[in-house]
């Protein structure tokens, strides 16, 4: 029933947004006599933010054509190396670009948002970089007949990947991926699996989530296991692919990521409210690229998600040394050749500083010169990985980081 109210009530606001869109467009021409009364403007940009907030979203492009290398621009193509159900690992392919570049895996949260959240990542390192990346697919468009989806199998997927990338490559984790990331790392290790990564950079990960705990910690400490299977994991219904599939839904959890910084996300909007009665049109579209992009949410299987709160945040299972892949324990200690780096926000309210650099700690087998922490002074968690301190500040710690392992 919750998401069919969800669908009834979006399909409203498409309605009434689009009629807010050409009521604004009709208010801003040039052919409209009423344009030039006073308060025209006001009401254009009224309905315009409007018309932002309500619209539908669907996944977002990389749109990355091109790219400056050594003072050139190289041409982009999207190459898929490997297509599975719940997702596909995508290679940014330089067009006559630099050989011999490091490989580089980045994985991609999944978590509410699509992998286009990390675009900016993806730029910063494309130029010094031979770019993959995780690029997850939205559960309510896999059918049930393609099975499930739990932490488990996102782990058998970062192997099975590493191994098409081929040995000697590298691998970044954004978030939520750093505990599956660091699982498939310790256990290739303890393999010796040929694909084993140089090095895995965690970013704003939530390994020891018992460390300077956040609000979205307690949330999932403060209530039973059982709760969230009764409150936030709904069937997906059936105008899509994946009909009567278990999942969580993105609407939800980014009604969640609203209500934790409402009072900034309102100021947003005002400010791009004011942007457009001042005609500024570049820092109001630069508000809607944002909005555009955190507002584009996907579904994760219920299986992923309660597995995920289960093990990492309810009973921190891998920094006590009792996480389990497929009846088998994974061991941190067993990490003795891929290089580590923590990267932490000093400002991060949703992996509190701490719960990341617990990865170093963890891997006892790893020489100390082959772990390296970075603290990003005056970073939130988004910009760890996005924005201008990220591309100034934090990318070069990686680029090197990686550039010394390789």
């Amino acid at each position: 029933m919750l998401y069919d109210a969800y669908e009834v009530q979006r399909s409203w606001f498409a309605g009434a947004s689009q009629l807010a869109r050409n009521s604004a467009n009709w208010l801003n021409s040039s052919a409209n006599p009423m344009r030039y009364l006073g308060m025209s403007g006001l009401v254009a940009a009224s309905l315009d933010v409007f018309a932002h907030a309500s619209a539908p979203r669907g996944k977002p492009a990389f749109d990355i054509f091109d790219v400056e290398v050594d003072g050139e621009r190289v041409a982009v193509r999207e190459e898929i190396v490997d297509r599975l159900p719940f997702g596909q690992l995508k290679h940014f392919v330089k067009v006559g670009g630099p050989e011999g570049q490091p490989r580089l895996l980045i994985v991609a949260p999944m978590s509410g948002h699509f992998a286009t959240l990390l675009r900016g990542t993806v730029e910063r390192l494309l130029p010094t970089h031979e770019v993959f990346i995780t690029d997850w697919r939205d559960a309510k468009m896999v059918p049930l007949k393609e099975g499930g989806f739990d932490l488990d199998d996102y782990v058998d997927t970062l192997i099975g990947w590493l191994g098409k990338i081929g040995p000697g490559a590298h691998m970044l984790a954004v978030c939520q991926p750093s505990v599956p990331a660091y699982a498939a790392t310790a256990l290739m290790n303890a393999d010796n699996h040929p694909a084993t990564p140089r090095s895995l950079t965690m970013m704003g990960g939530p390994i020891d989530t018992r460390e300077a705990p956040t609000a979205v910690n307690t949330l999932a400490t403060e209530r039973p296991h059982a709760w969230f299977q009764q409150n936030v994991i709904a069937t997906v219904p059936g105008i899509y692919p994946g009909s009567g599939r278990r999942v969580y839904p993105g609407f939800l959890q980014l009604a969640g990521f609203m209500t934790m910084n409402l009072g900034s996300h309102m100021v947003s909007h005002w400010e791009m409210f004011r942007h457009l009665v001042d005609g500024d049109e570049e820092s109001a579209e630069a508000t809607r690229a944002f909005y555009d992009e955190y507002r584009s949410v996907c579904d994760m299987t219920a299986e992923f998600y309660l597995q995920t709160v289960d093990t990492v945040f309810q009973r921190h299972l891998l920094p006590k040394g009792e996480m389990m892949h497929r009846g088998r324990k994974v061991d941190p200690t067993a990490i003795t050749r891929t290089a580590l780096l923590a990267i932490e926000g000093e400002r991060d309210d949703i992996s509190g500083v701490g719960q990341t650099k617990a990865a170093l700690n963890l891997a006892t087998g790893l020489p100390a010169e082959k772990k390296t922490y970075h603290l990003a002074e005056g970073a939130g968690h988004y910009g760890i990985f996005n924005g201008r301190k990220w591309r100034e500040k934090i990318a070069p710690v990686v680029e090197e980081f990686i550039a010394e392992n390789d």
